[in-house]
């Protein structure tokens, strides 16, 4: 696995100098004889500028290295060449680590390229709602978050941290707009799920307390 990871961080100089070195071989030798090298130089750099370096960029994102992640984004020079499922994930992980400097205007046109590039898979789909839904919410535009949230919820998201996510920032909009009984429904199917997240965890304990004071 490390002996993969470090071939996807070099592959692109690795293709260079076989590049280099087949042509040379070529040259003094022939090109029969170079033909192996320079395939291999190809596979290498063609598959740098098609796939990039997003397992990197996830492993550290897992690990919590964000400045490596940050290191991994940028060896990406000419995201349009990515193939789309690993396109739309590169900006889907553009948008989380400008949230996390929160950058949301960043984030925002992240994660909207994100959604216009496509989704490899539908539960993928309900996250990059998930997360427009989410950056709006904290840029205080309720309807936008509101639309968004929704059709994340519709769409499904892949575990119950995030559906419970979604759907205590829904019960708060619809706290805010007084339509309680809607709140209430919102905030009966984030405990439904049964989140163990530390942080939404506290939300729902925090949030019990309002909720069992509003009328409806």
């Amino acid at each position: 696995m490390k002996a993969f990871n470090l071939f996807i961080k070099y592959r692109l100089p690795l293709g260079l100098v076989l590049l280099v070195g087949g042509i040379a071989l070529g040259l003094g030798v022939g090109w029969w004889e170079a033909t192996i090298v320079l395939v291999l130089a190809l596979v290498c750099i063609v598959t740098h500028f098609l796939f990039g370096p997003m397992r990197l960029v996830q492993e550290a994102v897992e690990m919590g290295d964000v400045d490596g992640a940050m290191r991994y984004m940028n060896m990406v020079k000419f995201p349009k060449l990515l193939i789309k499922p690993i396109r739309s994930v590169y900006y889907f992980m553009q948008s989380n680590l400008a949230m996390q400097n929160q950058d949301l205007d960043k984030a925002e046109a992240a994660v909207k390229a994100s959604i216009k590039t496509g989704s490899p898979m539908k539960e993928y789909e309900g996250m990059q709602f998930f997360q427009l839904g989410t950056i709006a919410y904290q840029k205080n535009d309720i309807k936008s978050a509101d639309a968004n949230l929704k059709k994340a919820v519709r769409l499904g998201l892949p575990d119950k941290e995030n559906t419970a996510g979604a759907l205590l920032m829904l019960c708060s909009i619809a706290m805010s707009r007084r339509d309680f009984k809607t709140a209430k429904d919102f905030f009966r199917r984030a405990k439904a799920q049964k989140p163990t997240t530390e942080q939404i965890v506290s939300q729902i304990k925090e949030m019990d307390k309002y909720i069992s004071r509003m009328p409806g």
